[in-house]
């Protein structure tokens, strides 16, 4: 009685691996398992403008060994990586110029996208040379434009990429906050610096709700950024930068690495 039941355990832990075992082979050979490569979609915020060490094959698009789809790559060798983030891009860029890499082969996909649709480098020149008034006014202008237009425009993209790398798992990054408040610091007024915040969190709420909807992760940065904004004692983010107008407010290459990078990884 104590072998036929042990035989019979035995045929059953058999029978179990063997169904494992065909389990995981029918895993390897799904389009999910085998889509390994990665391709990093974006603006500058993706690109690594601010970070230096600028790959100079990729002219005014500014692509940095040191931005953080370059740094996940180098750090998870995947088997192809295709590095398209572009200094300036808005949403029609990416759908225009950068899903071309994009196959049934892709793995893994991440992006930022959104700031300049909504007028990110004018909003900050405004408040920088202009009034709390027209910085208030200007943003309130974004905030409309992220309400009313941005929606569809992140809806175009994102389904373009599903149709493209249908196994893809995409990693939509949000952007952070760029100032620390409560804290005695030149430049900007504090009504200026709140103000920014808070539209830095209005778009990325939007641009959250509408990764969700498509069935991406968002990657929230504001909380890895959280005491490394602009006025504190390290910031991993310029300023204005006179020398290199083009690097204000960009992360640095310690906010790529410290910011961005842990939150891909996370998420990845």
């Amino acid at each position: 009685m104590r072998r036929s039941r042990l035989a019979a355990y035995v045929t059953s832990l058999l029978l179990a691996v063997g169904f494992a075992l065909t389990g995981a082979a029918a895993a390897q050979a799904s389009p999910l398992a085998a889509a390994t490569g990665y391709v990093a979609l974006g603006d500058s915020y993706s690109s690594g403008v601010g970070a230096g060490s600028y790959i100079s094959s990729s002219g005014d698009c500014d692509r940095s060994t040191k931005a953080y789809p370059y740094l996940w790559q180098a750090a998870h060798a995947p088997s192809s990586f295709s590095f398209m983030a572009c200094s300036g891009a808005r949403t029609t860029d990416v759908l225009n110029n950068q899903l071309g890499t994009l196959t049934t082969s892709t793995g893994l996909v991440s992006i930022t996208i959104g700031g300049n649709d909504a007028g990110f480098a004018d909003v900050m020149t405004t408040c920088v040379l202009q009034s709390d008034s027209a910085c208030l006014s200007r943003i309130a202008t974004a905030k409309a434009y992220v309400d009313s237009t941005l929606p569809g425009q992140l809806d175009k993209v994102y389904s373009a990429i599903t149709a493209k790398a249908p196994s893809a798992r995409v990693i939509v990054l949000g952007y952070p906050r760029f100032y620390k408040l409560g804290t005695f610091c030149l430049g900007l007024s504090g009504t200026k610096r709140s103000a920014i915040n808070g539209a830095a969190d209005y778009i990325d709420v939007a641009i959250a709700k509408r990764a969700a909807d498509h069935g991406f992760t968002f990657g929230d940065v504001r909380t890895t950024f959280s005491g490394h904004e602009i006025c504190s004692a390290s910031s991993w983010l310029h300023s204005v930068s006179w020398l290199n107008i083009g690097e204000s407010y960009h992360p640095t290459a310690a906010g790529q690495s410290g910011g961005y990078l842990p939150v891909l990884a996370g998420a990845a």
